[in-house]
């Protein structure tokens, strides 16, 4: 049986075993937990900041708002006013460039160019559609405006192709089979149109006149350079019965204006071989033919 020692040592053995329990766990709440941060004096917020919140001194954000967009409407109505109130930005002349055959006051007079509005009202396009309209000779014109008191017109003529003869008067016809001038005298060079298509024939009721005189153009564009410079006339007979004259007395029996491309190498070959002939057949390309001296 214990006796009485031998209690109080096992007491005093709990009491130090229950001390060492409680000393780990003070330890680690105490390394759980966040260092401190040091209290200002006073124990109040952050000094210079009222409430906490903002520094003192910056103005609200809403009123910064309303300075920047009174800021933007003044900037924006000088910018309307020097656009369109001011004599700043005002149309006080017009350029032409790129005009060859049609003069400068011609080109003015049917642009219709507002002298006096403001350049930024000015509607280019509707210039450039009156010129292009009322102008034929015109293929297409560029209307810019030169700040700060200028329109420029950049014109771009059509140039003649083909010559059809009416009445004593020459009709000028572009590489796109346009009609676009009369002229009294034939500009040298110019090859010639001949339509020896009647009216009541197939070919003018199946294509038109529009689309023939389209077809004999499109020859002439398919031409090699050797022959180019030599030709005089193309006739045009039926869709497909068109013949290029050239100089001495020689003549290409074309066809159709199909397959201009390969009839076009097709002739550039011939006229190297065989340049003292008289007649080139290349209707039929595969199989082209030659004959005369």
């Amino acid at each position: 049986m214990a006796g009485p020692t031998t209690a109080r040592r096992g007491g005093e053995k709990n009491a130090k075993s229950k001390s060492s329990r409680s000393s780990k766990t003070s330890k680690s709440s105490r390394t759980a937990l966040p260092p401190s941060r040091p209290r200002r004096p006073g124990g109040g917020p952050r000094a210079g900041r009222p409430g906490g919140s903002r520094p003192l001194g910056r103005p609200p954000r809403r009123r910064t708002l309303l300075l920047w967009g009174a800021l933007a409407v003044m900037v924006g109505a000088g910018a309307w006013w020097a656009l369109y109130g001011s004599t700043w930005l005002r149309v006080t002349h017009v350029d032409v460039s790129g005009n060859s055959v049609l003069t400068a006051g011609e080109i003015r007079e049917v642009a219709k160019v507002p002298l006096g509005d403001p350049l930024v009202s000015v509607d280019t396009d509707a210039i450039g559609e009156r010129l292009r309209t009322r102008l034929r000779r015109i293929g297409a014109v560029d209307v810019v405006r030169s700040w700060p008191h200028g329109i420029g017109l950049k014109v771009t003529e059509r140039q003649p192709k083909a010559l059809l003869e009416r009445g004593g008067k020459f009709i000028e016809i572009d590489g796109a089979g346009v009609r676009f001038a009369t002229v009294d005298h034939p500009l040298r060079g110019v090859p010639r149109l001949v339509m020896d298509v009647p009216d009541d024939s197939p070919s003018a009721r199946r294509f038109g006149t529009a689309r023939l005189e389209g077809a004999a153009v499109h020859v002439l564009t398919s031409l090699p350079g050797s022959a180019r410079k030599d030709t005089l006339a193309v006739r045009v007979r039926s869709y497909d019965a068109i013949t290029v004259e050239l100089t001495g007395g020689r003549a290409v029996i074309w066809g159709s204006s199909e397959r201009g491309e390969e009839k076009g190498r097709t002739l550039a070959a011939l006229l190297r071989a065989a340049g003292g002939a008289k007649r080139f057949d290349v209707s039929a390309p595969g199989a082209p033919a030659v004959s005369g001296s």
